[in-house]
């Protein structure tokens, strides 16, 4: 039991030791930027305004009654709006408070909110395969690049699935939330990490329960190669890296 010693202590709330350090916010140190900043000459796709009218299942007590892990998906699309729709639902901003921060459709710590979305996209209508990158601030995509051999390198990435091994090239979309650990760590120091753990859980089960209202199917994933992903990325592995995956797609009958 000795092994895991260490990795449980990880778990319990360390308040104790975390009220008598003193934060960089309480030094005074600059807060650092709420959203990743991108070239203005980047290319930017509009998303579609966020609509119920995509949700063909309105109850929600029926959407969490019938969530399940999703790995077989159909061939078919998702149009923009449900991707939109989607984007939103995950980390969305529904309002600002006082001092700046984003109010979001997911709970976060504090308002630090520390993750990006990385959408490595194989079906969506009318955008290219390529991998782009959520701006919550403007609700649009930001093109990155194409990546040849998309499917492949998504296997690659994925690993070996205990339960149904390659599903994730098979999706619509694979998410990709990666952390930039300081925006908590600003503020809660070394009770940051567990915080940003318990968050990236609220962002990925709005997608489990968005997905199942839209008649889409999502499937998280904690197993990955944090190397290639975060090199795929072009994420420094250090200040910015890949916590959490999730596919998602149309279900398949």
């Amino acid at each position: 039991m000795t092994r895991f010693e260490q990795q449980r202590q990880f778990l319990k709330s360390n308040f104790h030791e975390f009220k008598h350090i003193k934060t960089d916010k309480i030094k005074g140190i600059t807060q650092p930027p709420i959203v990743k900043p991108f070239d203005p000459k980047s290319v930017l796709i509009d998303l579609p305004k966020v609509s119920k009218d995509v949700v063909s299942n309105e109850n929600i007590f029926n959407c969490i009654d019938q969530r399940r892990s999703t790995r077989f998906y159909s061939a078919d699309t998702l149009c923009l709006e449900e991707l939109s729709y989607l984007l939103w639902a995950t980390q969305g901003i529904t309002g600002m408070n006082k001092i700046g921060l984003t109010l979001r459709t997911v709970p976060c710590s504090g308002a630090t909110h520390t993750f990006e979305t990385y959408l490595m996209i194989m079906r969506v209508e009318g955008i290219q395969q390529g991998i782009y990158r959520y701006l919550p601030v403007e609700h649009k995509l930001l093109f990155m690049f194409e990546l040849d051999e998309l499917e492949q390198k998504i296997d690659a990435v994925t690993l070996d699935q205990p339960f149904v091994p390659n599903f994730a090239k098979k999706a619509a979309v694979l998410f990709a939330w990666s952390t930039t650990p300081y925006r908590s760590e600003w503020k809660y120091d070394i009770s940051a990490h567990k915080k940003i753990l318990i968050d990236v859980g609220h962002v990925c089960q709005n997608l489990y329960l968005s997905s199942e209202s839209i008649g889409a199917g999502a499937c998280a994933i904690g197993i990955y190669d944090q190397k290639l992903i975060d090199e795929i990325l072009r994420l420094d592995g250090d200040e910015e890296f890949v916590i959490y995956l999730s596919a998602v797609g149309k279900k398949r009958e």
